[in-house]
């Protein structure tokens, strides 16, 4: 189901639980700002996401009500995550999913971290 990225936070959704740890999770990475674990469903040799622990829908929300803290902490441990899986020298990818037309499938912003394999084209080209 398509997810409104300006709707509230909802404290039920699969993320929120699994920070709280009411789902399991193979963790990769955790600070005090964010946390990251492998994708149950890869859709790469790697593919791990990695959440803020911040209450947060979007990148939108994120960007407009975090603060200074918590945005830096997260965007490091984005780059952290890419170390620790090996993925800086040969390369990887980030995807952050916002709202219906960008595919966002959970209501808690999340960065896919894709690697391990040639990705090919950035956006599928229709022509």
């Amino acid at each position: 189901m398509p997810i409104d990225p300006t709707e509230p936070y909802d404290d039920n959704n699969i993320f929120a639980k699994i920070l709280r740890g009411e789902i399991p999770s193979k963790k990769v990475y955790e600070d005090d700002w964010a946390f990251a674990f492998e994708d149950i469903n890869p859709q790469a040799e790697i593919h791990t996401l990695v959440i803020p622990k911040g209450r947060y829908v979007s990148w939108d929300d994120f960007s407009a009500e975090a603060s200074d803290a918590e945005i830096g902490g997260f965007v490091r441990a984005v780059g952290e995550v890419a170390r620790i899986r090996g993925l800086v020298e040969p390369g990887y990818r980030l995807l952050a999913n916002i709202g219906a037309h960008g595919g966002q499938e959970v209501p808690h912003l999340h960065v896919h971290i894709f690697g391990g394999q040639p990705l090919g084209p950035m956006i599928w080209n229709k022509g």
